[in-house]
């Protein structure tokens, strides 16, 4: 019995470790955009404007709040 709660509390811990990582990933990921969707960011960037919601629209699975960090990131400059 004792082994069977063992192993019961190290797949709880494997599992836990796991959805750590994919969290983890999925943090790093967010801001990694493609070369397509940097090229596609700028050039919606200098046609509209900080209109985010409108650019993101046109980047499958991106989020203006994503988009919008990214370009605040990546080219905003503070003076």
């Amino acid at each position: 019995m004792a082994d069977s709660q063992h192993s019961s509390s190290g797949k709880t811990y494997v599992n836990s470790q796991e959805f750590s990582s994919e969290e983890e990933t999925s943090e790093e990921s967010k801001l990694k955009f493609s070369e397509d969707e940097e090229t596609l960011i700028i050039r919606m960037f200098n046609l509209v404007g900080e209109r985010w919601a409108l650019i993101a629209g046109r980047i499958p699975g991106r989020t203006a709040e994503e988009i919008e960090e990214y370009w605040n990131t990546r080219y905003s400059t503070s003076e």
